[in-house]
């Protein structure tokens, strides 16, 4: 969920405020999804989650930014976008629910960076270097600390640990569709018309593998959560990420990444009663660890104070 918008300004405390806003509502669509799972499959999920959030965002745009483009080069880049940062990512994540905690899947998901990292390596936006390297080896290890061994055995937590680290591998492969068809396209233009494309994808999807009859069963409670993952951590999120882009650019809205797995973790033992085990919290901070070495902040920091 990258974007080249501008050049990186010195972030102010107003910045810092809407990022940790917006951590604790990424981290809150892991809690969220926590609850939906419970009564209702992935599929349906992520249909009300993507066809809720258009409903907001079209009207939003037509406001803000105008009509929505005709073009077929604009629709082809959203379309794109669609798939790899919506419709796949979002039902892996929500299938993989079913089978983890949402302080885990939100730990798992947080190597998107990782991914990012050697996608643009292989298409040629960026050099794969040492620092990097070795933050992948130390992510990987993260993920295995995380699992408590290797991924063998296929069971119910592999399998969701996988889910969610395909929907990663997604994240990371939009980064390039990103950087390379979304260039001139109005971020808000970006967000609205990705979201439609998912909403009309995820209703084929639905009605052709799902029972949509299922929402008619689903509880308050999910209907709940359901609203807000589509209000909030979608609709609400893109407009907040694209202002933080717009105001202190790409590099300071990434560390996001950093923060919502410990939104997410804190959300899921508060309130869904989850918990980590030691190796899981170990795991935890391996990868969070491994993604400060391939921000590179911290370590220029490190590097000022010794001059």
């Amino acid at each position: 969920m990258t974007y080249a918008i501008k050049t990186d300004t010195k972030p102010t405390a107003n910045d810092w405020a809407l990022l940790l806003l917006l951590s604790m509502i990424w981290g809150g669509s892991f809690m969220f999804v926590g609850v939906a799972v419970k009564e209702l499959p992935a599929l349906l999920i992520v249909f009300a989650r993507v066809g809720l959030a258009a409903v907001i965002l079209i009207p939003v745009h037509l406001i803000l930014q105008g009509p929505l483009p005709r073009d077929s080069k604009t629709w082809f880049a959203a379309a794109g976008m669609s798939v790899l940062n919506n419709v796949l990512p979002f039902t892996a994540i929500a299938w993989g629910q079913h089978y983890i905690g949402s302080g885990l899947a939100s730990v798992i998901n947080a190597t998107t960076p990782m991914f990012a990292v050697v996608f643009m390596a292989v298409f040629g936006f960026e050099a794969l270097i040492l620092r990097k390297v070795l933050a992948l080896c130390l992510g990987l290890i993260g993920v295995l600390v995380l699992k408590g061994g290797g991924f063998g055995d296929l069971g119910p937590q592999t399998l969701g640990i996988l889910a969610v680290s395909l929907a990663s591998l997604c994240y990371g492969l939009s980064t390039v569709w990103a950087k390379k068809f979304l260039v001139g396209i109005p971020p808000m233009t970006t967000a609205t018309c990705q979201i439609t494309g998912s909403a009309l994808f995820m209703a084929v999807l639905s009605f052709s593998f799902s029972e949509p009859s299922l929402y008619a069963k689903a509880s308050w409670n999910t209907w709940q959560a359901l609203i807000a993952i589509a209000v909030l951590s979608t609709a609400v999120a893109y407009l907040i990420f694209f202002r933080i882009i717009a105001k202190a650019g790409p590099s300071f809205v990434a560390l996001v990444t950093m923060l919502v797995p410990l939104s997410a973790i804190v959300l899921g033992i508060v309130v869904l009663g989850e918990s980590l085990s030691l190796h899981e919290f170990a795991g935890a901070a391996i990868v969070i660890a491994a993604l400060a070495i391939i921000d590179g902040r911290i370590l220029q920091l490190f590097q000022a104070k010794r001059i």
